[in-house]
């Protein structure tokens, strides 16, 4: 390849893209360890360069201790809450940090932090970003997929809602509306936010992850979906969504968007 075919806009090689990863964490002591050891590995394994933007929710357990002891072995950027304030908050800053930081050709990956989540299918979802897709979501309702340790009444409402959100808001290319594994085109989440301003994050609970992309849907943006392995068995505690606020909410939110609100 000759000089000029590797050549930047300033005359060098172009920086390679790198991957922005939002961690909303609370009280996650028993696998957020494990978690960023994984993301380490699986990010130098794909040879992607990237951040890690972990924002602590007031967490009162080690979590805090952990991911310290992490910020001198691998890139953190690390945001904290004295208290705890909700998933909508906490992935608000998350976003906001991580679009302010990534440049327009760069990634932001959103994923849980309880260990459920593969960080190798990461590459993939970057390879997608890559072909031109806009939005990759990690879908539960792809061919390929599995649900490792999920309760029934978990997945009968995680069906429901896909079957609902396809009927009444459907999207091209997305099932998968309430997972939060998802990577956007860095460029696609400074425009979302320049557009609605703090409207793009105006709800506070699990519902958050809906919403977003409902909003991102009216931008005639291209979406994908890959398929993946949701490892609920990893996770260890009660999980801390409540589940019928959760449903209440997400309705609350559906009849709202309809009205066009």
């Amino acid at each position: 390849m000759s000089g000029v075919e590797q050549a930047g806009k300033k005359g060098g090689p172009r920086e390679k893209r790198k991957a922005y990863v939002v961690l909303p964490v609370y009280n996650e002591e028993a696998r957020i360890g494990n978690l960023l050891h994984r993301l380490d590995e699986a990010m130098e394994d794909a040879d992607i360069p990237f951040q890690v933007v972990l924002v602590d929710d007031g967490s009162r357990d080690a979590t805090g201790q952990i991911v310290q002891a992490h910020v001198s072995q691998m890139p953190i950027l690390l945001i904290r809450h004295e208290v705890n304030r909700g998933l909508g908050a906490t992935i608000r800053d998350g976003l906001v940090a991580a679009a302010d930081a990534a440049g327009d050709r760069d990634i932001i990956i959103t994923m849980d932090s309880d260990d459920t989540h593969a960080p190798g299918l990461i590459l993939r979802m970057v390879r997608m970003i890559s072909e031109g897709h806009d939005v990759v979501i990690a879908s539960r309702y792809r061919e390929g997929s599995r649900a490792v340790g999920v309760p029934l009444l978990r997945r009968v409402m995680s069906t429901g809602a896909s079957w609902l959100f396809r009927t009444v808001f459907p999207i091209h290319g997305v099932r998968d509306y309430t997972c939060g594994y998802r990577a956007y085109r860095a460029q696609v989440l400074k425009d979302a936010i320049a557009r609605y301003g703090d409207q793009f994050f105006d709800q506070d609970g699990f519902q958050c992850m809906v919403d977003i992309l409902l909003k991102l849907s009216r931008m005639h943006l291209i979406f994908g979906e890959v398929p993946f392995i949701l490892r609920y068995d990893y996770k260890e505690g009660s999980s801390k969504m409540n589940v019928g606020k959760t449903v209440r909410d997400t309705l609350g939110l559906m009849w709202k968007r309809r009205l066009g609100g």
